[in-house]
């Protein structure tokens, strides 16, 4: 009897230990268009991780940010549509790197119940949206980078086509159909209350949306325009309401990275590993997003070593 209960003792000691050295969740805040692949991916490594439950809270890559440098929220990841908000809200106070893993391209998303649809073309559909009995929606820019790249989409179209005031003039249109993240306007556009979206290629894809590919030049697909698309710039709320920072425009690249004070560096990093895998890397592929291989950092010599490890991999595969 007493040789059992020493055994007891001993067993709710080495459980409680276990406890006490790691938590067995994973919190991700990341963007909105991130949602599908990313939920696929959590479903997957939770088969493959018994007792490890991924938390996935989606927003606007800029709230998501806020979430973290403001309200103080815990958080292992943070995944953004783009690098510039970890850049220059995260690091280095929060996090000491990022790791630059996909792409993607602007589009103009419909249905066949949005006016003008069967007539639209990549040449004319700047003067589909300026006609007075269509509605089109875009995302918050101070929430949401989709909003500002569409800002930064007409601000390019402007100088393409060759009107000096198609961005002022679209973007003072149908102010009341802003909404805080891309996919929160994939609802209008399937209840049609709006005949067009400005949205990500892949959530088109995702939501099976018909939509309409718009030039290189404009649609921030291609790092080798890069030059052009840094013509225009756009300004937004920066890490508080109070503050302003200016977007340049640039080819669209999304990062991620674990907090310095993340609740479970350990189990993020892991995750992160299995996200940059070949297997990780199909789940943006499935669902209409590019990866950026080899994967990109501006602070290599900060990355955990697993992650480092992973980058000089892809850089010698291709």
């Amino acid at each position: 009897m007493r040789r059992l209960l020493i055994l007891i003792i001993a067993l709710a000691i080495t459980l409680s230990g276990c406890r006490n050295t790691g938590s067995s969740e994973i919190i991700i805040f990341h963007a909105g268009s991130l949602s599908v692949p990313f939920k696929q991916m959590a479903d997957e490594y939770e088969k493959r991780n018994p007792g490890i439950k991924v938390l996935l809270e989606s927003a606007g890559s800029l709230v998501c940010a806020r979430k973290i440098t403001e309200l103080k929220k815990p958080c292992d990841i943070i995944a953004s549509a783009d690098y510039f908000v970890i850049d220059e809200l995260i690091i280095p106070e929060y996090s000491a790197w990022s790791i630059r893993f996909a792409t993607n391209a602007m589009v103009l998303a419909f249905n066949d119940k949005s006016k003008h649809y069967q007539e639209i073309t990549s040449d004319n559909w700047h003067e589909i949206l300026s006609s007075a009995d269509v509605i089109y929606a875009r995302s918050d820019p101070n929430s949401d980078p989709c909003g500002y790249r569409t800002a930064l989409t007409l601000k390019l179209a402007g100088k393409y086509y060759g009107e000096d005031r198609l961005a002022e003039k679209l973007l003072s249109k149908d102010r009341n159909f802003i909404r805080p993240k891309e996919v929160d306007l994939v609802a209008l556009l399937e209840s049609n209350a709006v005949d067009y979206i400005f949205n990500y290629k892949s959530v088109a894809i995702q939501h099976n949306l018909k939509y309409l590919e718009l030039p290189p030049e404009i649609n921030l697909s291609d790092p080798a325009l890069n030059n052009i698309y840094q013509t225009v710039s756009f300004e937004v709320t920066g890490s508080s309401a109070e503050s302003k920072m200016i977007i340049t425009g640039e080819y669209i690249n999304y990062s991620l990275t674990v907090l310095d004070n993340s609740p479970n560096k350990p189990g993020a990093v892991d995750f992160v590993a299995f996200l940059l895998s070949d297997e990780g890397m199909d789940f943006f592929r499935r669902n209409g997003q590019d990866p950026i291989i080899p994967f990109t950092t501006g602070q290599p010599e900060f990355l955990p070593e697993q992650l480092g490890n992973i980058l000089k991999q892809s850089e010698l595969n291709n």
